[in-house]
């Protein structure tokens, strides 16, 4: 798995983004190639499907959060953290799987 860490990392990370996969390390933060973690093709394809869905809830042209963004992106954050658990059975001995939630629209709510 290419990583910008010296070493080869266990510790991996579920996060959505704009076009970036949704496998990171979770010790340098790099973006990891979906394809290069041993999961099954359904659960790869499920996150990718996810990870698509980043960002519904912001209004870009405008930037800002749609008026139920907050609830878009919780909605999206249950869907991650349920596929985050899927991820860890698959890896399981292999890999300490950690999920991080966006957390935009309420950040961006309260400016």
């Amino acid at each position: 798995m290419d990583c910008l860490c010296e070493q080869k990392t266990f510790e991996l990370k579920v996060e959505g983004d704009v076009s970036a996969d949704p496998i990171w390390c979770n010790h340098c933060s790099c973006n990891l190639w979906i394809e290069e973690i041993p999961l099954s093709t359904d659960l790869k394809s499920n996150l990718m499907e996810w990870v698509y869905k980043y960002g519904e809830w912001i209004d870009w042209s405008n930037d800002e959060i749609f008026p139920n963004g907050i609830e878009l992106e919780e909605e999206h954050n249950k869907q991650g953290l349920a596929l985050t658990e899927e991820v860890r059975k698959e890896l399981v001995g292999k890999y300490i799987v950690s999920f991080s939630p966006s957390t935009h629209a309420r950040s961006h709510a309260k400016k």
